[in-house]
């Protein structure tokens, strides 16, 4: 990786993600870092983001075009649905000698959009996405993509930041995150409806234990445990979840995940994929998924 480059930096969005980068890429001694916040001098958190800034020495500017004018990188966090809003106010003051790169959560199909919003101006256009938590400070896991996605990677990553470079197709970093979270935010919601109605019965922390026994193994042995047994078993899974989601009930608690678990689990059932591999569990999760794919009726992935 080649050594560290000051170059002028440009933030969009002084929140907890911003402030973190703004803060940990200062400390590490990039000089020239200006951020545009549209609540920075207007909103009810105004007195925050202008402490955070001042106390990390990051300018505040008031304008998309004040941005532009101060930064060679431009780099958005803002939430995912503010990014084609963004892009649109950035389309004019946008050139030739700008790199920039949304890290914003939203879909491939979105970050495309803020691209072509942006194509004319000639920027140096890519995408990205943030795995990490800001309790990692501003090396929090990142994801790149696209035309800029090299070139951030290396001007970020050696001021310590930690950036993975997915591929030349823009939107790639994004789609990773994005159906990423169907899982992880998946099992905050899961959890938070087992506890509910376990603590309603008293055995929040025995189920908790339980559980935890069950998941103390590699991902990926989970994955490969339950995928392919699943095609088999859908049918005994989902009454099983139409009990759990009565139990939930039962609590007082409105089975909300257990409901929509049993549901995907009956749409498998209906797939017939037991009779497809003849009662045989498959041999890999691979081959599980391509069979519910094909009985669905979705096209073949696209190889790029």
């Amino acid at each position: 990786m080649a050594n560290r480059e000051q170059f002028r930096l440009g933030l969009v969005g002084y929140g907890e993600i911003g402030s973190t980068l703004g803060a940990g890429l200062r400390g590490a001694g990039l000089e020239a870092i200006a951020c545009y916040d549209r609540y920075a001098f207007d909103g009810p958190y105004a007195d925050l983001i202008q402490g955070r800034a001042r106390e990390a020495g990051v300018t505040l500017v008031r304008s998309n075009a004040e941005l532009a004018a101060a930064a060679d990188l431009i780099v958005s966090v803002t939430p995912g649905a503010s990014s084609l809003e963004s892009a649109a106010a950035f389309a004019p003051v946008l050139t030739e000698r700008h790199t920039f790169l949304d890290f914003a959560s939203a879909t491939p199909k979105i970050k495309t959009t803020v691209a072509e919003t942006l194509a004319a101006s000639g920027a140096l256009l890519g995408d990205g996405s943030i795995e990490g938590t800001p309790l990692h400070g501003y090396a929090m896991r990142m994801l790149s993509s696209g035309p800029a996605g090299e070139r951030v990677r290396d001007l970020l990553v050696p001021w310590g930041m930690q950036i993975e470079f997915t591929g030349p197709v823009l939107g790639t970093a994004s789609g990773i995150k994005i159906i990423r979270s169907v899982l992880i935010k998946g099992i905050e919601a899961l959890t938070d409806e087992m506890l509910l109605a376990a603590r309603q019965y008293g055995i929040d922390e025995v189920v908790l234990a339980s559980a935890a026994k069950t998941l103390a193994r590699p991902w990926m042995d989970t994955v490969q445990s339950l995928t392919p047994s699943g095609v088999i078993h859908a049918k005994r899974r989902a009454e099983e979840l139409e009990m759990s989601a009565d139990a939930v009930a039962d609590a007082g608690v409105e089975p909300i995940m257990a409901r929509a678990v049993a549901q995907r689990l009956r749409w498998k059932e209906s797939l017939g994929l037991k009779d497809h591999f003849k009662g045989v569990v498959p041999r890999t999760y691979q081959e599980a998924v391509e069979a519910m794919a094909l009985k669905a009726g979705l096209k073949p992935a696209d190889p790029a």
